[in-house]
């Protein structure tokens, strides 16, 4: 047996200008390594002191793991680095400023060798708030039929997935990897195909420990507002999806125009928030009976709130 057929699974940390906190998510998938997982760090240009700490890294932890530095391409074209420079299986691409739970990797490995036609695990996560709060989000139970796998992740947010707190086998990524035009929202379409057309499993256990950030708010409104329809059509591609996922297309477009409804709301963005809530009725009627939704946009249109 060859040392790459001998790796099971493989994590990538993509890393741009996260010097400070890529010693903690690296060393925290380093201490759970042993001869059937591998870890892959790729720096994408970085103008801060990524490279250094990646050079103390490998001096405190010598052959333990790869490096690999590029020209800035943006965080799909990393991952679709790792997918070509990884030797395992399976693929977990954990954020350069977020934390491997302990143990996952031996939980991952019993989990795989119980079910070893999965392609596709899905775990917890534990969320880690700017003022020091954590909450615990385990996965549900899966929905057995595809579609209906589908319709919870895009629709229903019953079933919630994050980069570095689930598994994936390389097999997956045949019918499209990461669109790199995207420089966020960039893994809704490889999970969606992966819930439409793959094995999946649930890993019940944390997997990461996902830190959230005070600008989220501000970055995924201007860049929502940005990549508009585009999103819509990379996640329902026929490559992609077969065609009995398309018709949860104009729902899910509703749905976009929902998210950015409500993020304009939490912003006190007035007119755009509105713009956004009627859009989601003229794509799909239905968005009306989403009654959180409403109750925000009547509240929006006749409240007293003062939005700009």
């Amino acid at each position: 047996m060859t040392a790459s057929e001998a790796v099971l699974i493989s994590v990538v940390i993509p890393a741009y200008n996260y010097a400070k906190t890529l010693p903690r998510a690296a060393e925290s998938v380093l201490s759970q390594l042993d001869e059937c997982s591998e870890l892959i760090i790729i720096d994408d240009g970085s103008t801060d002191d990524t490279p250094q700490v990646i050079a103390e890294l490998a001096e405190r932890f010598p052959g333990k793991f790869r490096s690999i530095r590029q020209l800035n391409a943006g965080l799909a074209a990393v991952r679709n680095r790792g997918i070509e420079e990884a030797k395992g299986r399976y693929l977990i691409f954990l954020d350069a400023d977020d934390e491997m739970c302990t143990n996952v990797l031996f939980l991952l490995k019993q989990h795989i060798s119980r079910s070893p036609d999965t392609q596709f695990v899905i775990g917890g996560h534990i969320s880690v708030f700017p003022d020091g709060r954590e909450s615990r989000k385990m996965p549900d139970s899966l929905p057995e039929i595809p579609l209906d796998r589908v319709r919870a992740y895009l629709l229903d947010k019953t079933l919630r997935l994050s980069n570095g707190a689930c598994a994936m086998d390389r097999a997956v990524f045949a019918l499209g990897r990461y669109p790199e035009r995207f420089r966020n929202a960039e893994d809704i379409p490889v999970f969606s195909q992966v819930l439409a057309g793959y094995k999946c499993s649930i890993l019940n256990a944390p997997m990461a420990r996902i830190y959230k950030h005070e600008d989220s708010l501000r970055h995924n409104l201007a860049y929502g507002m940005e990549i508009g329809d585009q999103l819509v059509a990379e996640v329902f591609d026929a490559g992609r999806l077969p065609e009995p996922m398309q018709l949860l297309r104009q729902a899910f477009l509703a749905q976009r125009y929902l998210s950015l409804f409500r993020t304009c709301a939490a912003a006190g963005t007035k007119k755009a928030g509105l713009e956004f809530y009627f859009l989601a009725l003229k794509s799909d009627w239905r968005a009306i009976f989403r009654f959180s939704y409403t109750r925000k946009a009547l509240k929006l249109l006749f409240g007293s709130e003062k939005y700009s």
